[in-house]
């Protein structure tokens, strides 16, 4: 019941009592000793089945697919000897889940009840969620509202904590991964190479005039009496270093949740293609973590209002860490499976610029793989330290995440012009090809 409302009643209450006792009318006290009465009953009733509520979630799965679906069960017990008139049970999902198109998470069934308990009797709240995108999301927690039956007690509080569900991003199998370092040893074999690996042998050929005295096969010499060269397989190491750019201002709101999650089923459609070729891949980012902006206090505070729980339990919206996500290039599926769980909980910052996070953390990027940058917008500033770092030496591929032909040619053409390899992300339909499209050149 608001404040106000609450002073007006007990304002008229005190009025009848005050003119019960000046005019001497019992009628008049009669009607405010029954008014003193049913505000007193019903305090105590509100207090009551405040009290003897109890909810209790039953665990589901914490991980889960694009596409999955699972139940969220929730038990609402009376443990008192009275019945509890009317008790409100609302189970809170993120706004971002649920409100943005495509959504997130797609509910069946009813999350919010209006139930009547019997003393000792248990009833279940109970709906199914389709996990359609990726993402971190709390489920939860469970809100109780109760009170007296006029309507003039409201109790709130949280009946259980939340839990919290993982979908990991889509991963599409690639077409193919023609994007090599500048490392000329490694284990993937090209076609071309200025350079050759001299640790794997293709076979031997008779000697020609040019062939450097090293590359000589002694023992078919000896055996021949015929000078034979040993012939090499061009090799390349094909490690990479994603950089995702997740800045706000470069990810537009109206483009937004699609761009981004194309971006990060990019990125982690190549960091599973290099896990299979046992390469090398590492991850940076200007994105937040969306477990840091989760807060795990507040769940037992009594609150007034239907307003203060929403906003007392659920996520942060903004997040102010500056401190991006690095995550050093290893192999393994260990550190596969670290990649595609950072992917899937990363989203949106208003941090640092991907321009500024490339520049910070340049000494824990791996000279010796590709520098593959996943960004919609680059601007100059990001254009000049890419074309700077090309001409130091590092191997860079730019991938230019738009729908429009002419934003893709205005991003792209100062990189091009640099001999930068850029690439055109228009849709889901062309990530397979995506790794494909890259020539390969030399290092500059």
């Amino acid at each position: 019941m608001p404040q106000r409302s609450r002073l007006t009643f007990a304002a008229a209450i005190a009025a009848l009592l005050l003119a019960g006792m000046t005019f001497g009318a019992s009628l008049w006290l009669l009607a405010a000793y029954a008014g003193v009465l049913m505000v007193g009953v019903g305090f105590w009733l509100a207090s009551r089945w405040h009290q003897s509520a109890v909810a209790v979630r039953h665990g589901g799965p914490s991980e889960l697919e694009i596409g999955e679906s699972f139940d969220v069960v929730v038990d609402i017990s009376n443990a008192s000897r009275l019945p509890i008139g009317w008790i409100l049970v609302e189970d809170l999902l993120p706004r971002q889940a649920i409100a943005l198109r495509p959504v997130g998470l797609e509910v069946s069934g009813s999350r919010m009840e209006v139930l009547f308990l019997w003393p000792g009797q248990t009833r279940q709240v109970r709906y199914t969620l389709t996990c359609r995108r990726r993402g971190y999301f709390q489920i939860g927690p469970t809100v109780l509202e109760t009170g007296d039956l006029m309507g003039l007690s409201r109790r709130f509080r949280v009946g259980t904590e939340p839990q919290f569900v993982l979908v990991y991003p889509r991963q599409v199998p690639l077409a193919g991964y023609d994007i090599a370092s500048p490392r000329p040893i490694g284990e993937i074999r090209i076609r071309d190479a200025v350079v050759r690996d001299p640790t794997r042998i293709r076979g031997i050929r008779k000697w020609q005039i040019g062939d450097p005295l090293r590359s000589v096969h002694w023992a078919a010499t000896a055996r021949t009496g015929t000078l034979h060269s040993k012939v090499y397989e061009p090799t390349s190491i094909a490690g990479a270093t994603i950089v995702l750019d997740l800045h706000r201002d470069t990810n537009p709101s109206h483009h937004e949740p699609i761009r981004s999650d194309l971006a990060v089923s990019l990125a982690c459609s190549i960091a599973a293609t290099l896990y299979e070729q046992n390469q090398p891949v590492g991850l940076l980012s200007n994105g937040r973590d969306a477990a840091d902006r989760i807060r795990s206090e507040g769940f037992d505070t009594d609150f007034r209002t239907r307003d203060a729980v929403r906003s007392g339990v659920g996520m942060r919206e903004r997040d102010d860490r500056l401190r991006p996500l690095v995550i050093d290039t290893d192999r393994g599926p260990a550190h596969f499976e670290e990649i595609r769980r950072a992917l899937a909980r990363i989203e949106l910052s208003g941090g640092l610029k991907i321009g500024e996070t490339i520049a910070g953390n340049q000494q824990r990027l791996a000279h010796d793989t590709t520098l593959i940058v996943i960004l919609q917008v680059c601007d100059r500033q990001t254009a000049a330290l890419l074309i700077d770092m090309r001409r130091r030496g590092w191997s860079v591929t730019v991938v230019i995440n738009t729908s429009d032909i002419n934003d893709y040619a205005t991003h792209s053409g100062p990189l091009i012009a640099a001999g930068i390899d850029t690439v055109h992300l228009s849709d889901e339909a062309a990530l397979p090809l995506v790794t494909r499209r890259a020539s390969i050149r030399g290092a500059g």
